[in-house]
């Protein structure tokens, strides 16, 4: 007999286990759930055991979702069934019952953001009922001695590139408390994917680097990132001059300096930096997934 139940703060455990017995089995790369991984995702993506579920057959865990819930939303982090108890209707069920919950509860915005190559977890949304809202692509930048900005804007982006270390602007650390003070670390007009939300970067953000060109006057452009040496995670790109892209690739040489070898750059917004100006600076898609969106309804 199967039955289902919200989760308590005292349930981390169960949660831990559920996730190992229902999500690995897909991804067997990753490696197991630990609690105390379970507990970052509480710190940095605002998880909450109270909207996640377990589903059972018997005593044992055959389904499991994991919700992070913020002002904004809530976002479905995770979501998957026992391959031996898919398609009895566990998953549809999981999302119907959060969605009943939001919506007595609130916030009434979800969201997922799911592979485009997870074709089975895109037909689980659409069915029930989400809409696809947007793509986020990820992208990545081979690095080295190399390194150099692509022609680009009418072949002006390396004459601006000059322009910016002969006009008195220097490349100075910069930390997120800094973009917080000078009130850049949320950008104006452009979503950010859960994970390089303002929520989680401020979470992390003894975890995370930055670089900002400024001059006497401003922050001009910045960057956040976390260096795993080889590579490098971006976390966010910014540039508040209109200058072809010359900042930004400043700041990318510098850290390609460091000895990296490739940025990583996920789930990029249209509407946070254009493929154009990405593809400028080096870089290329890797990949895609699919912001999908409904509003919370009572079942």
């Amino acid at each position: 007999m199967t039955s289902y139940r919200f989760c308590r703060t005292d349930d981390i455990g169960l949660l831990v286990d559920a996730l190992n017995r229902c999500w690995s089995p897909y991804f067997s790369e990753d490696p197991p759930t630990t609690p105390a991984a379970f507990k970052r995702s509480i710190r940095d993506l605002q998880v909450w055991c109270s909207s996640c579920m377990v589903a059972f057959s018997g005593s044992d865990p055959i389904g499991v979702l994991i919700g992070a819930k913020r002002r904004s939303g809530t976002l479905i982090h995770k979501i998957a069934v026992h391959p031996d108890h898919q398609r009895q209707g566990h998953a549809r069920h999981l999302l119907t019952s959060l969605s009943s919950k939001l919506a007595i509860l609130g916030p009434p915005r979800i969201v997922a953001e799911v592979p485009e190559t997870n074709a089975e977890a895109c037909a689980l949304f659409t069915a029930s009922g989400y809409a696809e809202e947007a793509v986020l692509t990820d992208y990545v930048a081979d690095v080295g001695p190399s390194f150099r900005l692509r022609q680009g804007y009418g072949g002006l982006a390396e004459a601006s590139a000059e322009a910016v270390s002969s006009a008195g602007r220097i490349v100075i650390p910069m930390t997120v408390d800094d973009l917080a003070a000078n009130d850049l670390l949320a950008p104006a007009g452009s979503q950010i994917c859960w994970q390089r939300s303002v929520e989680t970067i401020t979470a992390r953000k003894d975890d995370i680097a930055g670089l900002a060109v400024a001059s006497d006057e401003r922050i001009e452009a910045c960057v956040l990132y976390e260096a795993h040496a080889p590579a490098a995670e971006i976390l966010a790109l910014r540039t508040f001059i209109d200058d072809g892209g010359a900042r930004l690739q400043q700041l990318l040489s510098r850290l390609s300096a460091q000895g990296l070898t490739m940025f990583r750059f996920p789930k990029v917004h249209p509407s946070e930096i254009s493929h154009e100006s990405l593809e400028t600076l080096g870089f290329r898609p890797a990949g895609e997934r699919r912001l999908y969106t409904t509003k919370a309804a009572g079942h």
